[in-house]
């Protein structure tokens, strides 16, 4: 019998496999609601965290206009994530000297340029890197090629 288990960090209890005459391998339609919502929650409370920068504050730090911000985030120049109510939220910490040289080629080893794709990859801790998050592994000086390479590797 196969089981299916989903779980989500703002789902307090596992949403445990349909046992029905079936016995289906998939996630009911509750089941994929529930993971969708939680996902959605994640991204709010994400956007609203004290490192997120709206695109006039990013503009501000990185000494050029809110125009070119956005033309940086189309072309994966930097990471922008869609804001709920406008435009985009920006990660402070990717202005660094450390993670800033190395986004434009992280964005081309993933083929894409969305920033939800880009935070995700630099904030999910790999196993290839003992547990670092790809960023945390950036800043401590870690070589970019050693990041590319695990980003090719992800994309295909």
């Amino acid at each position: 019998m196969n089981t299916f288990t989903l779980s989500s960090p703002f789902i307090k209890e596992p949403l445990a496999s349909r046992h029905d005459a079936t016995d289906s391998p998939y996630a009911t339609a509750a089941q994929t609601a529930a993971v969708l919502r939680s996902g959605a929650q994640f991204r709010r409370e994400r956007m609203d965290t004290a490192d997120m920068l709206t695109t006039d504050e990013a503009a501000a730090l990185a000494g050029t206009s809110r125009v070119t911000i956005n033309a940086w985030i189309k072309a994966g120049r930097c990471i922008g994530v869609t804001h709920l109510r406008r435009g985009f939220k920006l990660p402070r910490w990717q202005f660094e000297p450390t993670v800033w040289p190395v986004l434009p080629h992280l964005a081309k080893q993933l083929h894409t340029a969305d920033g939800w794709q880009l935070l995700a990859f630099l904030e999910s801790p790999s196993m290839a890197l003992d547990g670092l998050t790809p960023r945390a592994a950036l800043e401590q000086g870690l070589a970019h090629e050693r990041i590319l390479s695990l980003a090719t590797a992800e994309a295909h």
